[in-house]
């Protein structure tokens, strides 16, 4: 391991506690990230010095809680390379993003006939909601395949589009896989009938940088947990004319001008869609992660959690018996596997007493289960302050469960 990012690793408190009496190796980063001490700091500081509600306070504490409150959607703003400000809608995760896209910007423009696509290796949050909008007002939804490697074709995107076609909604990076899809061909090919695309960005902000305008998607979606920030806070970014058509998700304070009983105005963007108290603590806990991951530099961590991802996979070719789940070509630092004989929750059982946590799931993932024809996997997903010691007691510890169950 480098010396930059040993520090880095230094800066995660939770990492010095044991595991069954083990040294902790947390390998479940799909899931949630572990949090830097900075952003813990950051939000013990908003709570004992800065606590206040926000936009609706003429005292100096409450000025202050907005301008870090409001620092925090422009540090969000310039982290995704979004326009404005009033494209950045402050929401609970990917899970509010892509239902307030369903439930508002959709459900006013779809009709029955009308075509959603999305792909195999969808998260069930960007399959659901759409599904829902499918019993209730009749629309379509088709879905991409992938091919065996977990990957999606292009060419067969490019035959399903067509004037029907309203939506295309995608995952950037796969959680159950690792797959790096080519959003940005994918939103060109939508583009051409005339279709929106949103993009569920939970698994790529936490590894590669993000240019919304690059990719040119209408809607991306990402959540604070997964980045190295508090759970419960994640971001909608809209174009901003799709933003001002869309009528609002929720109703209740913060997001109205005027309000009578015959009537009521709504407030400007991005406020139309952040109904009541906001998870203010979250954004600032956010904005603090964003500024850990810049400080750090997306392009760097993208190089060394791919080193991590070829040491990996290279040691656990060692394993007979041990079958990859998902080799796109182009992957980020996540590896799903089986081994023949051995449930994948039995195996993540025995990896706890060794102080290893990694998954053995679906992954919320179930339609890439069922293309592999497995009932789950063990997956070993990685951050800034995994190691290549990490994955010597990974391999080691599987070696030695492996003997025992088989």
């Amino acid at each position: 391991m480098n010396a930059k990012f040993a520090e880095i690793r230094s800066q995660f408190p939770i990492l010095n506690q044991k595991e069954n009496g083990q040294s902790l190796v947390y390998l479940d980063n799909g899931a949630t990230s572990q949090k830097p001490q900075r952003v813990i700091d950051a939000i013990t500081t908003y709570y004992a010095q800065q606590n206040a509600n926000v936009h609706r306070g003429v005292y100096g504490l409450s000025e202050r809680a907005t301008e870090l409150y409001e620092g925090a959607r422009e540090t969000t703003r310039q982290f995704l390379n979004a326009a404005s400000t009033r494209e950045i809608v402050f929401v609970r995760g990917v899970t509010e993003a892509i239902n307030l896209v369903a439930q508002s910007w959709a459900r006013t423009n779809l009709q029955a006939g009308d075509e959603i696509i999305i792909t195999e290796m969808e998260h069930h949050s960007n399959i659901v909601p759409w599904q829902l909008l499918r019993d209730q007002i009749g629309i379509r939804l088709s879905v991409l395949p992938m091919n065996d490697r977990g990957e999606i074709c292009l060419n067969a995107l490019q035959g399903m589009v067509s004037a029907k076609t309203k939506l295309l909604a995608v995952t950037q990076m796969s959680n159950a896989l690792g797959t790096i899809n080519p959003v940005k061909a994918m939103a060109q090919i939508a583009h051409a009938v005339g279709a929106k695309v949103l993009v569920d960005g939970a698994q790529a902000t936490p590894h590669m940088p993000v240019d919304v305008r690059d990719l040119d998607c209408d809607f991306y979606a990402l959540s604070g947990h997964k980045m190295y920030g508090p759970t419960g806070i994640g971001v909608l970014y809209a174009k901003e004319a799709l933003l001002e058509a869309m009528p609002p998700y929720q109703g209740g304070g913060d997001m109205i001008y005027s309000v009578t009983f015959e009537k009521t105005e709504y407030n400007i963007l991005p406020y139309k869609f952040e109904a009541g108290t906001p998870h203010i603590e979250g954004a600032i806990g956010l904005a603090e992660a964003i500024r850990f991951l810049q400080e750090i530099g997306l392009p760097e961590i993208a190089a060394y959690e791919a080193q991590l991802l070829a040491y990996a996979t290279d040691r656990l070719k060692e394993i007979e018996g041990l079958r990859f789940i998902g080799q796109a070509a182009e992957k980020g630092g996540v590896i799903s596997f089986v081994i023949e004989g051995v449930h994948p929750h039995d195996m993540a059982t025995l990896m706890d007493q060794d102080g290893i946590a990694l998954r053995a799931s679906h992954h919320c993932a179930m339609p890439v289960m069922q293309h592999f024809k497995v009932p789950a996997t063990i997956r070993a997903s990685f951050g800034v302050y995994n190691n290549f010691a990490d994955i010597d007691r990974l391999v080691a510890a599987l070696q030695e469960a492996k003997a025992m169950l088989l």
